[in-house]
């Protein structure tokens, strides 16, 4: 779990790579995402998307109802999402903020009903886990959801992101959040076999 790894230069991935060909694009609504705003009767409210990458998610989330707000460290990622929002808005579709932020030093002041993390945690400094558990906290409003997905420990091999087993999302979350559920689950996106992952809903104490 201390090992470090070596992630993309996220400006240049997203300068230079079309969102279409990024492993973890997923056009529409993450189906974990679906589930669990069914499960917990989530239809309405204030959305954040930490990490939005390509914006598939935040758009999904404009388009049933949902206030959203999308979040990336990388400046060119919200410069592609923030173009597809002005031309969505222009064929008459939900607007939906983009903005240029690091979860470890966020200048978000507001709340929302739900925030959700697709791929942002699991590529984290170890280090860093109690400052992102902290933040997301003071982020999501009361009585509001956190779903985050990430990679699992049943996933293979030594590369991409950290993997993470149930008792080490209790371990980082548990004294600020509820654990409502983890299931295993997989990342769809581009690949041929998709990743192994986990599906958690936490909600703030």
């Amino acid at each position: 779990m201390s090992e470090q790894r070596n992630f993309p230069d996220w400006q240049e991935l997203y300068r230079t790579t079309p969102n279409e060909s990024l492993p973890w694009y997923h056009a529409g609504l993450d189906p974990d995402i679906e589930r669990a705003l069914q499960r917990w009767q989530v239809a309405k409210g204030r959305a954040l998307d930490l990490g939005t990458g390509p914006a598939t998610q935040a758009f999904a989330l404009a388009e049933r109802g949902f206030d959203v707000t999308g979040t990336d460290l990388s400046h060119a990622a919200i410069e592609r999402a923030v173009a597809q929002a002005a031309q969505a808005q222009a064929q008459g579709k939900p607007a939906v903020r983009f903005l240029q932020d690091d979860v470890l030093d966020s200048r978000l002041d507001e709340r929302f009903d739900v925030v959700f993390d697709r791929g942002c945690f699991h590529c984290l400094p170890p280090v860093r886990r109690a400052d992102y558990a902290r933040t997301v906290e003071r982020l999501v409003a009361p009585g509001g959801l956190f779903f985050l997905k990430c990679f699992s420990t049943r996933q293979p091999g030594e590369q991409g992101p950290y993997k993470f087993s149930p008792g080490d999302i209790r371990a980082i979350f548990g004294e600020r959040f509820e654990v409502l559920s983890i299931d295993e689950s997989v990342y769809q996106g581009t690949l041929p076999e998709l990743p192994r992952a986990l599906f958690c809903v936490l909600r703030p104490r």
